[in-house]
């Protein structure tokens, strides 16, 4: 009886932390704020893209911290409106880094995107128009897995570098503390084995 007192919790742990590094990806640990130069995988790219959903504002924050760091030349936001009497989730995103001083030559926006495989497939087009070969992928962090698997999987020729944003209003390192939290990762787990399956998930 008592071994189980420490196998069930130290499970439980290997759970949590299973779920955590395989959901967030993180292709900039070790890097600084900035890019630099050289060999290392810490060098500027040509495009970030941010992704709607989820708590939009701060994944939009991210991305402009990013471009304003000097991490690429150009940013794509990316999202069809959530509600669709008013403006698309791409062109309020738009407006929120106009508004922090990204200039609007540097944003293009997909307004049509509703699913995260939507968002890889109608920003492609973004991407080859503008020779984008490297692009940082930013969405939160229980949805950045999925969304390296869908952009990866339409857009093969581009390499795709992922920034996870770690904490906002849904999500952190404490997440599994709330139904919240075990109800977006556990969503996310069944979305990428429906991925893997070649179903559609949203």
């Amino acid at each position: 009886m008592i071994k189980w007192l420490f196998i069930i919790p130290g499970a439980l742990v290997a759970i949590i932390l299973g779920i955590s590094f395989y959901l967030q990806p993180n292709d900039f640990i070790g890097c600084g704020t900035t890019p630099q130069t050289g060999g290392t995988h810490c060098v500027k790219a040509d495009t970030i893209v941010v992704l709607s959903g989820g708590d939009t504002n701060a994944r939009t924050d991210e991305g402009i911290k990013l471009f304003q760091n000097g991490w690429a030349n150009s940013i794509v936001f990316s999202g069809a409106a959530q509600d669709k009497s008013g403006p698309s989730n791409a062109a309020a995103m738009r407006l929120r880094a106009v508004n922090a001083g990204v200039p609007a030559a540097s944003i293009y926006i997909d307004e049509q995107s509703a699913t995260t495989k939507e968002n890889a497939l109608n920003t492609h087009a973004i991407f080859a128009d503008n020779n984008s070969n490297t692009v940082i992928l930013v969405t939160s962090g229980y949805h950045q897995r999925r969304s390296e698997l869908e952009f990866k999987k339409e857009n093969t020729n581009i390499t795709v570098l992922n920034h996870p944003l770690l904490r906002d209003k849904d999500w952190s390192f404490w997440w599994w503390v709330t139904p919240r939290g075990w109800w977006l990762a556990g969503g996310e787990i069944v979305k990428i084995v429906i991925f893997y399956v070649g179903g559609a998930a949203s």
